[in-house]
């Protein structure tokens, strides 16, 4: 799995300019799912995303986590994280998990992020969607559950 991690002030999704999911301040998600992904992976992301400190203490430093400061977080699926444009010019999804596979995770790992007690907002599994966000900061991190970053 491989998530981008946005820092977030307000977010929304819309699709067919209807409002989906939206969150007062957190954190935005991009969750791509590649085949063979697994629910430990769903989980370590989980547990590493809701305990990520990166909101700013009374003193400006990053040392709050979503849980500290009692955000939310906007989950979006997204699979062309997974797209390859190291040859030619067009992406190849070929690691990208098919849509069965990639929307059960994806479920699965918004439920993770509930169990924690935030409020989750999703988008639209397969659908075309409008992100809109205020990037805190900005501060964006990218996460893959091999730590290929």
């Amino acid at each position: 799995m491989r998530i981008v991690v946005q820092r977030s002030r307000e977010a929304w999704v819309d699709v067919n300019k209807n409002t989906v999911g939206r969150i007062p301040f957190g954190l935005v998600l991009l969750v791509g799912i590649k085949s063979g992904d697994s629910a430990k992976d769903a989980g370590y992301l989980a547990e590493k995303i809701v305990h990520l400190r990166i909101f700013e203490d009374d003193e400006g430093k990053m040392n709050r986590s979503v849980l500290d400061v009692g955000g939310a977080i906007l989950s979006v699926s997204q699979f062309t994280l997974f797209g390859d444009v190291r040859k030619g010019r067009r992406p190849n999804f070929m690691a990208a998990a098919q849509p069965d596979e990639a929307q059960s995770l994806w479920f699965y790992f918004n439920e993770l992020l509930k169990e924690y007690g935030l409020l989750v907002e999703t988008g639209q599994f397969g659908a075309m969607m409008d992100v809109h966000l205020c990037n805190d900061g900005p501060v964006t991190l990218l996460l893959d559950s091999e730590k290929l970053f």
